[in-house]
């Protein structure tokens, strides 16, 4: 059964160093700094994705603009808090406008479904639950 999902590219350390512009010895030493955490095989080789090699690019950035690992293990840190705080103002933004505009409908005259995946319109003068008669004899 396919769900029709790729499935997500990984990496051997030479061909993730190669794609990050360094050596694979560095990315080593970068795992033992826990500044990256590949995922292993089951044969214990490290397999990099695309998100380890755009993280590894980004210390690569950060190292040719003078900083030294410490600084570095700081500034990703800190970048890591900014991204957690901007998604849960976001996702409280979100809940806010979903629930100004299940309130602004309810107000037209609509009964509002409002969930955390989103609303729906039930019109003004439909029965929220089918009815059906039974005769009996």
């Amino acid at each position: 059964m396919s769900t029709g999902r790729t499935p997500p590219r990984v990496f051997l350390i030479g061909i993730a160093a190669e794609l990050a512009g360094m050596h694979p010895q560095t990315l080593r030493v970068y795992e033992r700094r826990g500044l990256i955490t590949p995922q292993r095989t089951a044969r214990n080789t490290r397999v990099y994705s695309e998100a380890d090699v755009a993280l590894l690019r980004r210390i690569q950035e950060l190292s040719e603009e003078g900083l030294n690992l410490a600084g570095i293990e700081r500034v990703l840190r800190l970048e890591q808090r900014l991204a957690r705080a901007l998604r849960a103002e976001m996702d409280q933004m979100i809940e806010d406008h979903r629930t100004a505009v299940a309130e602004a409908r309810a107000a037209r005259g609509q009964i509002v479904l409002a969930g955390r995946r989103g609303t729906s319109l039930i019109p003004r003068y439909s029965p929220v639950v089918a009815r059906t008669m039974r005769r009996t004899h």
